[in-house]
């Protein structure tokens, strides 16, 4: 009977460490450049203590993911908290600076089915809870799903939103900034502004 390897500690600083310098390296070089390695050195660590706290470089890389995801999840539950709206949804989709991020782990995704699994698991909790809100929130708006249904919302600001991500990720906004004058234009009818 083989006896499973002892990891570090979850809340260990050395490991919050460890999953920093991944995250820095994954946005500064890209995935291919998260080596045990190089994650070591970025952190100042030596580099046995990568696979001290993470038995493989996928553990490593869905960690990063994970906290990262379960970040956004809380930020997006918060933000609906405070003000649900659709231009907060919007607003919420709008904010770039995950881009690489995802770009990132959309492209590992594609090599690494654990990767890929949990990216879906996400994408799918997160999307139940925005197509929530905005049900909800056009529910109080009296507008009938019928004729504004809350999936095709959700997918068109979704869709519009990676596609910028992507194209500024790119260095090319062109029509960017006539999209976002759109949408908040037709936030604005639909929320009375």
């Amino acid at each position: 009977m083989a006896v499973a390897r002892r990891l570090g500690a979850t809340e260990s600083k050395t490991r919050v460490l460890l999953l920093d310098a991944a995250e820095r390296l994954l946005l500064r070089d890209g995935y291919a450049a998260v080596t045990s390695r190089r994650v070591a050195a970025e952190a100042g660590l030596k580099p046995q203590l990568v696979h001290y706290y993470f038995r493989t470089m996928d553990d490593l890389f869905l960690e990063v993911y994970r906290r990262r995801a379960e970040q956004g999840i809380e930020r997006f539950a918060g933000a609906m908290e405070v003000h649900r709206s659709l231009r907060t949804v919007w607003r919420f989709g709008t904010d770039l600076r995950g881009a690489t991020f995802n770009i990132e782990f959309v492209a590992l995704a594609n090599h690494r089915k654990a990767i890929r699994d949990e990216i879906a698991r996400y994408a799918r909790r997160f999307r139940k809870m925005q197509l929530d809100a905005i049900a909800a929130i056009l529910d109080e708006l009296g507008v009938s799903p019928d004729t504004c249904p809350p999936i095709v919302v959700l997918l068109a600001m979704t869709g519009v939103t990676q596609v910028m991500a992507l194209e500024a990720a790119l260095g090319m906004t062109t029509g960017h900034r006539e999209m976002m004058d759109f949408v908040d234009s037709w936030i604005d009818k639909r929320e009375g502004r």
